[in-house]
């Protein structure tokens, strides 16, 4: 038996079992397809028309075959980044999958929305695939599911409850895909998948309902963490994590799969009860309008400032659409316990005294148009920042958004606002461990094998480091790379990494194409950013086979045309010569031929007078 999910307007979504069930799953327990087309997506999320280029050879075809009782585990991403996590493991006919998330853009992919796992591999094996395991819902985790998912069999997902509600909430952006089939699990199901069993257990992160993964195999367990941390009191893990890790005493763990994010880090992460003391004394004792921004994906901390809020007579506006999203998926899964008029519209500020007010803000990171940057830019409809106004920023900074967070504080500074952040107070904990964390928790799991994922070639290392601390043999750990082929063999006893490996080409979102990246669309926008582009514009005679004029030179990006007169006047006679040149040798049947001579000749020309190298488009028109 089971009970039925249902949403505000009673349409049955997904449904779970009874909590106190603890038999096996053996089947999907509800199918949905999502019917809302009202909301308009975003720009990247508009119908993916996805590479369907059709080779005859298959792109797996120079792997070796697995042996039977062999297992192989594979990460299709996450171990060389942060972000596009996703693993599988395979024994026999059997491949489930762990995490299914998006990468951010970085600074070498201008332009790209998202970048995806390749699943090159899943897709040539999809006849294997039993399941997706997801482990929380952080778009690191669920975001490619998707893309993803079409193309390897729509596969069930296994995943708890909130996670469930962030899956399909993502998916309503993408109403032309085939439904999802999702199961709805708790902290101790298990389920039979094919050759596999599986077991779920709670783990502590950023976000309700995370949970971590155990394989069982007949050599033992492979454990795969998920993103974790320990809630402890000053180093001393709490009881609930005790007790949370007992499951593993008398287990025997074949593999440990542990996030590695923040490993490099000594000692305990800052713990949350602390974090939450301080932002509770912060909303008590601000005197006037209190605005706070935090990530929208810190859930649970969330959910604590509201119900401070109300605890405290306050009134709390919610801007920013993710943070919304995430307010609305709360309330689905009875997670919210406000009174709805603890929740204002942004219109009913002025009908209450100051500091009576929380202002729960997205745009922490810098963003332009969030509503913290708005607020910043004073373009805010409702928002004016005064003296008497305090802004708590309860997140740290993101790497890379370090001048963009400066630019952000320096705007609300200016307005005579006073600021909180982590670096001035305990208002933010990390949802990853620390390295003291990762040891008590490795001490518990207590692996024969171990593979660090989740983080950066190097973080790897270090989190590798303190598995060889306890003990580990060398032979016993592998630090992998996206695409490494990695097996357990003899019955167990051995690890390994193949020389071979799983196709690994970066997939990536470009607007509404998702394929492989392209080297020379990469290469083109980079040269864009930095050095412009060139365009010389040729127009020939039909009849004469001649130049009508000097080339037409338009520059963008790369020299002011008004105080480049000269640089201008020599390009124009060196690419006059060049097509004049062309047209002499019978240039005008092979234009091809010509538009090449003139970028190589334009960019060397350019390179030597400039020391930059724009983008050449060279034009040919005959008229």
């Amino acid at each position: 038996m089971s009970t039925p999910l249902t949403n505000t307007t009673g349409e049955e979504i997904i449904s779970r079992p009874e909590e106190s069930q603890q038999s096996i799953i053996k089947k999907p327990e509800r199918t949905y397809m999502n019917k809302s087309r009202n909301s308009r997506p975003p720009r990247s999320m508009v119908g993916p028309k996805f590479d369907t280029t059709v080779s005859t050879k298959r792109e797996t075809d120079h792997l070796p075959p697995l042996k039977d009782g062999d297992i192989r585990i594979i990460h299709l991403g996450g171990v060389e980044e942060i972000g596009r996590n996703m693993s599988m493991i395979e024994y026999k006919d059997s491949i489930v999958i762990v995490d299914c998330g998006v990468q951010f853009t970085e600074t070498n992919t201008p332009g790209i929305d998202f970048i995806l796992p390749n699943t090159r591999y899943l897709e040539e094996h999809k006849h294997k695939i039993k399941a997706v395991l997801v482990t929380h819902g952080h778009l690191d985790h669920i975001g490619a599911i998707p893309y993803i998912m079409p193309r390897i069999g729509n596969p069930q997902i296994y995943a708890r409850l909130f996670t469930s509600l962030m899956i399909k909430k993502r998916q309503e952006e993408f109403p032309h895909l085939s439904p999802l089939t999702i199961n709805v699990v708790e902290r101790g199901d298990t389920v039979t998948l094919g050759d596999l069993k599986v077991r779920f257990f709670g783990v502590t992160h950023a976000i309700p309902d995370s949970m971590g993964i155990i394989i069982e195999t007949p050599y033992g367990d492979i454990v795969h963490t998920g993103d974790l941390r320990l809630e402890h009191n000053d180093g001393i893990p709490t009881d609930d994590e005790v007790d949370r890790y007992k499951t593993f005493e008398n287990r025997n763990t074949l593999l440990l799969m542990a996030d590695s994010t923040n490993c490099e880090n000594p000692g305990f992460s800052i713990s949350d009860a602390v974090v939450y003391r301080n932002i509770e004394a912060i909303i008590r004792d601000t005197p006037g309008r209190l605005i706070i921004s935090t990530f929208a994906s810190q859930v649970e901390r969330m959910l604590f400032m509201l119900e401070t809020a109300e605890r405290y007579g306050k009134k709390v506006i919610i801007e920013g659409r993710s943070m919304k999203t995430n307010v609305e998926i709360s309330k689905l899964a009875n997670m919210l316990k406000v009174k709805p008029e603890t929740l204002i519209p942004s219109e009913d500020m002025v009908r209450y005294p100051e500091n009576k007010l929380i202002i729960l803000a997205t745009g922490q990171q810098g963003e332009e148009f969030a509503a913290l940057g708005r607020i910043a830019s004073k373009t805010h409809k409702f928002v004016r920042l005064t003296p008497r106004d305090t802004i708590l920023m309860s997140s740290s900074v993101v790497p890379g958004n370090e001048r963009a967070v400066q630019n952000l504080k320096d705007k609300l500074s200016r307005q005579g606002a006073h600021l909180i952040h982590y670096k001035t107070s305990d208002v933010h904990s990390s949802g990853h461990a620390n390295a003291d964390e990762l040891l008590w928790i490795h001490r518990k799991i207590h692996p024969k094998f171990f593979i660090p994922v989740h983080g950066y070639h190097y973080m790897l290392r270090v989190h590798a480091d303190l598995e060889r601390k306890l003990g580990m043999l060398e032979e016993n750990i592998v630090i992998p790379d996206n695409g490494m082929l990695i097996e357990i063999r003899e019955g167990g006893t051995k690890i390994i990494s193949l020389k071979e490996k799983a196709p690994g080409e970066m997939i990536v979102v470009d607007g509404t194409s998702v394929g492989k990246i392209q080297d020379v669309v990469m290469r083109d926008r980079q040269t864009l950013a930095e050095d412009g582009m060139f365009v010389v514009i040729g127009v020939i005679d039909s009849h004469t086979h001649q130049l009508k004029k000097s080339p037409d030179l338009i520059s963008r990006g790369f020299v002011y045309l008004k105080e480049s007169q000269d640089l201008l006047y020599q390009t124009r006679l060196l690419t006059k010569k060049v097509i004049d040149d062309s047209l002499a040798r019978g240039g005008y049947s092979n234009l091809d031929q010509m538009k090449q001579d003139i970028a190589e000749a334009t960019t060397k020309f350019l390179l030597q007078k400039t020391a930059k190298r724009p983008v050449i488009i060279p034009v040919i028109i005959s008229v």
